[in-house]
Parts: C-alpha cells; structure tokens; sequence
C-alpha cells in the first residue's frame, strides 16, 4: 500500500501523516508512505485544498482532518 500525504509541510499535513501512522500500525499493515510537498505533484490530483490523503492512487480525504475511524475504514478497504 502507498499512502501520500499531500501538504506542504504544515502542521495539519504533519498531523495526518502522524494519524495515518498510526492507523496502519493498528492494523498491522505494511505501507509506504511519502510526503508530497512540491506544488506541481499536489496539483495532479483533483484537489483544491490540503492537507490531502491519497491511497494507492486513490484520493480519500483534502482540506480536512479525518477521524481515526474514517481512516481506519480506508486502511482496512486498501
């Protein structure tokens, strides 16, 4: 599983970076994580706001913060 946390790097995209850890250590899942910062890479995906969470591919969450079980949820789904 790839997990991108994309944010330039505030508080907010450290937070969810921090929560998603977390997450995939609770349920014992292997994950790769990167932390998209470049502006051009975060504007590929169709968001207009971030912090954002893409996994594999796929854009789960932008502009707001997610709860640990709606994260948990897109973990287990993978």
């Amino acid at each position: 599983m790839l997990i991108k946390i994309l944010g330039s790097g505030c508080a907010k995209c450290n937070r969810l970076e921090q929560l998603t850890r977390e997450a995939v250590a609770e349920l014992g899942i292997e994950a790769t994580f990167e932390h998209v910062k470049d502006m051009d890479k975060i504007m590929a995906y169709p968001i207009m706001t971030t912090p954002a969470l893409v996994v594999d591919e796929a854009v789960k969450v932008s502009g707001r913060m997610p709860s640990k079980d709606e994260l948990l949820g897109w973990l287990k789904a993978g």
